[in-house]
């Protein structure tokens, strides 16, 4: 008969990832983007996006542009230009030199300056479908840091270390995430949810 792990004890201190779940800290925007709607923080970060509409090999449309900001639902591009609200188009940029992520978008708002020039000048993106499961691309960006330091700290407790194999010891630590998530339900990926640190 095989022996039950150990459960968690007190000694066990696993970080709680619900106040870590954000950017780093210099990446972090929380600047002016419409509505406050959205499900997942965005980082200013500003890469190079390929924008397309229409087939590779005969767009009927495309654009290298600049974003502003990134989550992993959607981006601002700047640009002096507009695409409809409603437009659909497929856009690739990397993350870095390894990690490329694809996906389709639609262009769900445009920003113009105002009537003295001020402010900034683009369209926000949603994403709509990923490609290749280069969305897990994306998240990393967000999410590796803390899903790290949740890992490092759960794989020191008791019950980790007893597991033989490095695959249980994933699988473990991806329960033990989940049970989190489960009896600490506050979003962690939504601003109005997350405590102030």
């Amino acid at each position: 008969m095989a022996r039950r792990p150990a459960p968690l004890m007190a000694t066990d201190r696993i970080e709680d990832p619900r106040r870590r779940l954000r950017p780093i800290p210099e990446m972090e925007d929380h600047g002016p983007d419409g509505d406050e709607h959205r499900r997942f923080p965005r980082a200013r970060v500003h890469l190079r996006f390929h924008c397309r509409v229409g087939p590779e090999d005969n767009p009927r449309f495309q654009a290298s542009l600049t974003s502003d900001n990134v989550s992993v639902s959607g981006a601002f591009l700047n640009s002096t230009f507009f695409l409809p609200i409603g437009t659909q188009l497929d856009v690739r940029f990397r993350l870095d030199e390894k990690e490329e992520v694809n996906a389709r978008a639609e262009v769900v708002r445009d920003e113009r300056p105002d009537e003295r020039g001020q402010g900034r000048t683009g369209m926000g993106i949603r994403f709509i479908q990923f490609d290749g499961q280069s969305e897990v691309a994306l998240a990393r960006v967000f999410l590796a840091p803390r899903l790290r330091t949740f890992v490092e700290s759960y794989l020191k407790t008791r019950r980790a270390r007893k597991l033989q194999s490095e695959l249980d010891r994933v699988v473990d630590a991806l329960a033990a995430w989940e049970l989190l998530q489960v009896t600490q339900p506050e979003d962690p990926w939504n601003p109005q949810g997350r405590e102030e640190e």
